[in-house]
């Protein structure tokens, strides 16, 4: 709930998802799964994050 609070790009995905009739607790659960996976590949890379801002090529 914090990160859709304090970050304006799970919370343009939350309030989008919702718009579109997905179930609350549905967008949550995939908020959390992004946290995770971001978590995952730092972990993994053993790099810093780094907020990319664009589009995969």
């Amino acid at each position: 709930i914090s990160a859709i609070q304090s970050y304006p790009e799970f919370k343009g995905y939350y309030e989008r998802k919702t718009g579109e009739g997905k179930p609350k607790m549905s967008v949550i659960n995939a908020i959390r799964n992004k946290i995770v996976l971001r978590a995952a590949a730092v972990i993994n890379k053993q790099t810093p994050y780094i907020k990319n801002s664009g589009a995969a090529a």
